[in-house]
């Protein structure tokens, strides 16, 4: 989707870090761009962030978990705008612990906003992204903890099943124009690990302790990427086409070492051959042909604040 132009995009949790920097970057590459958040003092810093960059920008309250609200979402954007082009399943939450730490209310917690609430931005938005058959673009933000589960389990766990359902998202939507991106960034300056600290009422006790506010303090001074290069890096792959957006080269050794882990668990001898003539749609896919692998992305306009 090269020509973004005079598109339209609903991102959700577009009202901080990531999403802002997302909505910042495609609206100052002149489309038209919905943001939606839970808390309206975070709605309220973005629309001055875009009113400061001389950009506009609708915002609506949303909890993607209401699967009604997010049907209404989807319509009063169409309604409005006359159609929706992109769209970025960018709300999360980032509740981090040991995996038997973790109660219940935690798990699903984790399992309606991470997996479910993306579910509810497909069946709500993909439909209207058909139906001008033009194409589109959808963006799933994961993360690398996606790629390398090592110290957050529940959370890498649903990073990685949105990381697969992108994957065959792309499959299933190439025939009719419409790219797919799986966004799996690492460190950026947000606000995501102080969020768990507005858990909804329903979900009950957390088995996991917030982060103390010195922690969240001083993660500010970390030399993590920024919200708005962030954004940049995922308006770029939209243009690309990418089934991957990755931003930190940093995990590159570590995710080629955990694939090479995988790859040497293959047992050591020769294919059946029958067996493999008789599995070939569950064996491979066009999209990871080399042939049809983009090279490396690379910035050279980086806007980084």
């Amino acid at each position: 989707m090269q020509h973004v132009e005079g598109k339209v995009a609903f991102i959700t949790g577009g009202s901080s870090g990531i999403g802002r920097g997302i909505g910042l970057a495609l609206a100052r590459a002149g489309m038209t761009v919905v943001i939606s958040g839970r808390r309206q003092e975070h709605i309220d810093e973005t629309t001055a962030e875009f009113a400061a960059a001389g950009l506009q920008v609708d915002a609506v309250q949303l909890d993607v978990t209401d699967a009604a609200a997010v049907e209404a979402a989807a319509a009063a954007t169409v309604a409005r705008h006359g159609r929706v082009d992109v769209l970025v399943n960018n709300a999360g939450i980032g509740l981090t612990g040991p995996v038997m730490g973790a109660t219940a209310s935690d798990w699903d917690w984790l399992i309606d906003v991470n997996i479910k609430g993306v579910g509810n931005g497909l069946r709500a938005f993909v439909p209207h992204i058909r139906a001008h058959g033009e194409g589109g673009h959808i963006v799933t933000t994961t993360s690398m903890a996606g790629l390398l589960p090592i110290v957050a389990g529940l959370y890498s766990m649903t990073k990685a099943a949105v990381i697969a359902l992108s994957e065959a998202l792309a499959i299933e939507l190439a025939p009719e124009g419409i790219g797919v991106s799986a966004y799996c960034p690492g460190p950026v300056h947000s606000n995501i690990a102080g969020a768990v600290a507005a858990r909804p009422e329903q979900y009950g006790e957390s088995g996991y302790t917030p982060p103390p506010a010195e922690f969240l303090e001083r993660a500010k001074d970390q030399p993590y990427m920024s919200y708005v290069e962030a954004g940049e890096r995922v308006l770029h792959g939209i243009r690309r086409g990418d089934l991957f957006i990755l931003t930190h080269p940093e995990f590159r050794d570590g995710v080629r070492e955990r694939f090479e882990t995988t790859l040497a668990a293959f047992p050591d001898e020769p294919i059946d051959t029958a067996r493999a003539a008789a599995i070939p749609f569950l064996t491979g896919s066009p999209v990871y042909a080399p042939e049809n692998r983009l090279p490396s992305p690379q910035l050279p306009d980086r806007v980084t604040s």
